[in-house]
C-alpha cells in the first residue's frame, strides 16, 4: 500500500521536472537539504567560468565588467522574490552571524530606552550568543522566552521590550510557529521584529513585507542550495533604512565607497547594508543556484513539503511502531515545517548507519534524527526508501557496530 502510495503522489507531483534542475549523486536518498543543499545543475559551470575567465582573464576588471559590484544587491533582490521582499530590501554577503550581528544590534538601537531583548531559548546556539553579545554591549537584559510564550510575556512587558528575535522553524524539531501573529503581537507591545529564516527561505513561502517584518536573516546553503559557505541575506524593511545605524560599517556601504573618506556616510537604501568584500565566487554560486527556483511557485513548494513530511511521518508509524521511535514533530501540518524529526536514544549511531546504506539525514543532541525534505528535488518514493532503510538497520542492529559509534568532529 506504501509503496502505491508513494507512486501515486509522485505521479501527481507538479515540481517533478525541477529535480532535473540538480546534481544528485546516484545510488542516494538525501534528506539532509536542510543542513547543505543539494549541488543545482547550474553552478559548476558558472563557478568554472568566474574561476577561469572572470578571475583569470578579466581579473580585476570583473567588478566593473562582469557585474560584481552590482552582485550582492542584484542577488537580494533574486532572494527576495522567495521571501516575500520587495526589491531594494534583501543585500546578500557575509556569513549569516555577521548578518545577524549587525541586523539585530540596529534593531535595538532603534529603540532606545527599551532594556529587554528577547530570544528563543530553543534557537539556534549562534542566534542565542549573538543575542547575549548584542546585551552586553547595549546593557539590555536578554530574556529567552520559548517562541509559543512570546506573544503573552510582549504583551506584559508592553513599553520595555526593544526586540524579539525568534525563528519560524524550530531547527532541532521542525515546529512551525506563526510569524505573521508573531510579528504583529511585538508591533503591539512597540517592539521590532526580527527574524532568522535559515530554515524557512526557499522551504515555504515567507511574506516579509506582508506581515511587514522589521528585519530578516538567512543562510544561503541550506534550502537555497547555495554551497557550502554560501553568503548570507539580510532583509531591512524599506521603512527602517535610513534609520539603519549598524556597528559594522565597512567600506563598501558607504554613500561613496571609492572616494575612500575617512568617516563613514552611510550609503541610499538597502546598500548601507552591505558591509565588506563578499566572497565573490560563492555568491556567483549561490546566484547561480536560486536559478532552480525559475518558475516555482513557493506555495506548491510548500504543498509538496507537507505532503513529503506527511508521507514520512505515515510511513514512520507504519513501519517503524514499537522499535522505540517517538515523533518529535508535529503532525498538524500548519505547525510543521519542512522536515521530520524522530528521537530514539541511539540516534547517533542510528544516522550514521543509515548514511552508510546512502540514506543521508542528521542528528542532534542528544537523541534527534533529522531528515530534511526539500520539494525540488525529493520524492515520496525517496521518503518511504528512507523509512524502509531505517527499519533494515533496526531489524538487523547495524547501528550497534563500533563503525557507527565513533563520532567525527562534525555530527
Amino acid at each position: 500500500m506504501l509503496t502505491e502510495r508513494a507512486t501515486a503522489l509522485d505521479a501527481t507531483d507538479p515540481l517533478a521536472h525541477v529535480r532535473a534542475r540538480f546534481l544528485l549523486p546516484e545510488g542516494v536518498v538525501y534528506l539532509d537539504g536542510n543542513s547543505l543543499g543539494a549541488l543545482p545543475a547550474a553552478v559548476p559551470a558558472v563557478v568554472e567560468e568566474a574561476v577561469h575567465r572572470q578571475w583569470g582573464t578579466d581579473l580585476i576588471r570583473s567588478w566593473n565588467g562582469n557585474g560584481w559590484w552590482e552582485a550582492p544587491i542584484r542577488t537580494g533582490d533574486t532572494l527576495g522574490r522567495l521571501i516575500g521582499a520587495a526589491s531594494g530590501q534583501t543585500v546578500v554577503g557575509d556569513s549569516t552571524s555577521v548578518q545577524l550581528f549587525n541586523t539585530l544590534l540596529a534593531a535595538a538601537r532603534m529603540r532606545p530606552g527599551r532594556r529587554l531583548l528577547l530570544t528563543d531559548p530553543d534557537h539556534f546556539p549562534t542566534d542565542q550568543y549573538i543575542a547575549d553579545s548584542v546585551g552586553r554591549l547595549l546593557g539590555l537584559d536578554v530574556r529567552r522566552v520559548p517562541a509559543r510564550e512570546a506573544a503573552a510575556v510582549l504583551a506584559a512587558e508592553a513599553g520595555n521590550v526593544a526586540v524579539a528575535a525568534y525563528a519560524p522553524v524550530d531547527y532541532r524539531t521542525g515546529e512551525l510557529y506563526d510569524m505573521a501573529a508573531l510579528t504583529a503581537a511585538a508591533h503591539a507591545a512597540g517592539a521590532l521584529m526580527h527574524w532568522d529564516l535559515c530554515h524557512a527561505a526557499g522551504a515555504l513561502p515567507v511574506e516579509l513585507d506582508f506581515i511587514e517584518a522589521d528585519f530578516a536573516v538567512g543562510c544561503g546553503y541550506k534550502y537555497l542550495s547555495g554551497g557550502p559557505g554560501a553568503p548570507a541575506f539580510a532583509y531591512v524593511a524599506q521603512r527602517h533604512q535610513s534609520d539603519f545605524d549598524h556597528p559594522l560599517t565597512g567600506w563598501h556601504g558607504h554613500a561613496e565607497p571609492f572616494a575612500m573618506a575617512g568617516t563613514y556616510t552611510p550609503g541610499a537604501h538597502i546598500s548601507r547594508a552591505r558591509i565588506s568584500t563578499p566572497p565573490l565566487l560563492s555568491l556567483l554560486a549561490l546566484e547561480a543556484a536560486l536559478t532552480a527556483f525559475d518558475g516555482v511557485d513557493m506555495t506548491a513548494v510548500r504543498e509538496k513539503n507537507l505532503s513529503l513530511t506527511g508521507f514520512f511521518q505515515e510511513c514512520a508509524d507504519e513501519l517503524l511502531d514499537g522499535l522505540g521511535f517517538t515523533m518529535a514533530t508535529p503532525r498538524d501540518p500548519a505547525r510543521r515545517g519542512s522536515q521530520v524529526a524522530l528521537r530514539h536514544p541511539e540516534a547517533y549511531p542510528l544516522v550514521a548507519a543509515l548514511t552508510a546504506r546512502g540514506v543521508i539525514g542528521d542528528m542532534r543532541a542528544p537523541d534527534l534524527l533529522r531528515f530534511g525534505f526539500n520539494a525540488l528535488y525529493v520524492t515520496h518514493a525517496d521518503v518511504l526508501h528512507a523509512v524502509r532503510a531505517l527499519l533494515a538497520v533496526v531489524t538487523d542492529g547495524e547501528h550497534h557496530s563500533p563503525e557507527f559509534r565513533q563520532r567525527p568532529t562534525v555530527t
